[in-house]
């Protein structure tokens, strides 16, 4: 499949003779062969929309936007244009009218990867797609149980470890989108305050794409005494995980948490207010601290193992440009 998807990619550029590496499920390109996969095709973003969209910590330009996002863009459209003539082959054997349901993307990495801005990005590309004018974004960190449940389960230093998520909640979201629901809700959950945010809720309208970021979206099924458990990943029709060496995440996550001592943490509201406070050295000591107690072992327990379940690895390098880009085959 991804050798006629590369195919179709290449409407002015070729891959160098080297070509891409093959091993195992995947074919993994360099920055420069993915980059020449994008053809003709033009870029629809400006500097402005990549300033809006940027994470913090997360130095992505307008070069990298279209070396790395354009084409993987261009390839995600020619996805959901595959499974949608799939859903309609589908129908028509069946005798039945074809509703096409929303094309679901899930966007895996650790805490500080640029996941976050990976989504932000897709999110404002593809809606720029002829196909795919409706593009709407959820983060699963509207699915985390209130910190007065975390807090009473023992799990609020565990916060963003599976058992943190109300799972059945998000198995039936991404379940009632992928089924054509008219109209499915999520918790909106707040950054300031670090906490689901009571009786709010945001409403998706049947998008033409849905894509899905969070830490620990590729997670496998759960064994139960009555059998498995359904994963939520079972429903994505597409999924990218960012990847980078753990020692260059944890570099990120530090200098993210000096910037935000700045920012976020300085606002009254904020549930890291107290953070503010802090010196240059006790803020690295605490970023550091919180980084090798929760963020690492989560990383390394429950994220990584996830990476080669994903359908497309993004791999970035220390100054957190995408150096490969490797496509599962199988």
């Amino acid at each position: 499949m991804v050798s006629s998807l590369v195919v179709a990619l290449e409407d002015n550029g070729t891959v160098n003779e080297a070509g891409p590496r093959s091993g195992g499920p995947y074919v993994t390109l360099s920055r420069s062969e993915w980059s020449a996969l994008a053809g003709k095709t033009p870029l629809p973003l400006t500097e402005e929309d990549i300033t809006r969209v940027r994470g913090l910590g997360d130095p992505v330009s307008l070069d990298e936007v279209d070396t790395v996002y354009r084409p993987l863009s261009r390839l995600l459209d020619l996805y959901s244009t595959a499974v949608g003539a799939l859903h309609g082959a589908t129908a028509e054997f069946l005798g039945e009218r074809a509703s096409r349901t929303p094309f679901v993307i899930a966007v895996a990495g650790s805490v500080a990867v640029g996941k976050s801005t990976t989504a932000r990005l897709l999110r404002e590309l593809m809606a720029r797609w002829p196909r795919s004018p409706d593009v709407s974004l959820v983060t699963t960190d509207s699915f985390l149980l209130p910190n007065a449940e975390l807090q009473d389960r023992g799990l609020l230093y565990r916060k963003g470890f599976p058992e943190s998520y109300d799972s059945d909640a998000l198995h039936r979201f991404v379940v009632d989108v992928k089924s054509g629901v008219p109209s499915v809700s999520a918790p909106v959950y707040s950054h300031l305050l670090y906490d689901i945010v009571p009786g709010e809720a945001t409403t998706i309208d049947q998008p033409d794409i849905l894509i899905v970021e969070g830490l620990n979206v590729l997670q496998q099924p759960l064994p139960l005494a009555s059998g498995i458990a359904p994963a939520v990943s079972d429903y994505f029709d597409v999924s990218i995980y960012v990847d980078a060496e753990s020692s260059d995440i944890r570099g990120w996550y530090v200098d993210r948490f000096l910037s935000l001592r700045e920012t976020a943490f300085s606002q009254p509201d904020s549930y890291f207010h107290s953070y503010a406070r802090l010196s240059d050295d006790e803020a690295r000591l605490r970023a550091e601290e919180i980084w090798d107690a929760i963020n690492a072992p989560n990383l390394e327990h429950n994220i990584a193992p996830t990476r080669d379940r994903a359908t497309i690895i993004l791999r970035k390098g220390p100054d957190h440009a995408v150096e490969t880009v490797s496509l599962r085959k199988l």
